[in-house]
Formats: C-alpha cells, structure tokens, sequence
C-alpha cells in the first residue's frame, strides 16, 4: 500500500481491508487484459488484469486498485465493455468484509475481493452525502440507489 496525500494504491490482499465494507465509484476502468472467446487473455502471469481508479466518501484522495483475481475483472469487464454504461449510469464497487463460506478468510489471498454494480448516474452520492436530495428518504432513496445490475461472486452473501 502506498499512502500520500493524493493517492492511495491498493496493491496487497492485506490492503483491501482499507476499503472493505466502503461503496466506491469507479471512475476509470484500465484493463491490461482483454477477454477474447471468453477467455482472458493477460500480457503475463505476474501482471494485474487491470487497474481501477475509485473514490469513495471516507477518502480524500484517489484510490488505485490493481485487480488480480480474474472473477474481478471479468465483473468489471462485463460492466465497462460488455455492455457500455450510458451517461445515466456509474459503476459502483463494494469489498463485502463478510462472505457465506468460512473458508474465505483461509483462503482470502485468492478469492474474489468485490462485487460490481452498475447503478443510476448520482447513486454514489446518494449514499455517501446524506445532504444530497435530503428528500429522498426511506424506500425512495434506496430505490435511487440500488444496482441495475450486480455482478456477485457466489462467495458474498450480505
């Protein structure tokens, strides 16, 4: 992990904890992979799949995430180029703390880290800044929040 002001770079399994359970909106999705006949086709076995850059409401700065787990990356995929988002949409990703199998934290290095969202275009400030459209509340709010389509490992049960 390296931490400044500006940045903050999620590199390390033990870096993830930083941002588990804390929705976040994408806001660049680089692939250094491609998927190709469904397959994914990676410029080497020690390169990431891609590079997110996100910002969520408990950081100040920009954080970059290397995606190493190719679940990851085929949900992000399927949310960028499968399917392009229209200027009404965002992409919101969320690191669940929790998963439904106990041996996810044995195993936690090699699992799947996140679940993406592809969600209205304001949803991420709707959940971070309880000032945004304060008349939005209860069911509404959720409403104007909730995933138009959620890529989940089956491994995340919240």
């Amino acid at each position: 992990m390296e931490k400044d002001t500006k940045e903050l770079t999620i590199i390390k399994n033990k870096d993830w904890n930083l941002i588990k359970d804390q929705w976040l909106r994408v806001i660049e999705f680089n692939p250094l992979a491609k998927i190709e006949n469904g397959k994914i086709v990676a410029l080497s076995l020690t390169t990431p799949y891609a590079l997110i850059k996100a910002e969520g409401k408990n950081f100040p700065q920009k954080i970059n995430v290397f995606i190493t787990h190719k679940i990851d990356f085929t949900n992000l995929w399927k949310a960028f180029k499968e399917n392009p988002l229209t200027e009404n949409e965002e992409v919101l990703i969320i690191c669940p703390g929790k998963s439904s199998k106990a041996v996810f934290k044995l195993f936690s290095a090699v699992m799947p880290k996140m679940v993406v969202m592809i969600c209205s275009k304001d949803a991420f400030k709707l959940e971070a800044d309880s000032n945004y459209k304060p008349e939005l509340t209860g069911e509404a709010r959720w409403n104007a929040m909730k995933p138009i389509e959620e890529f989940k490992p089956d491994i995340f049960n919240y």
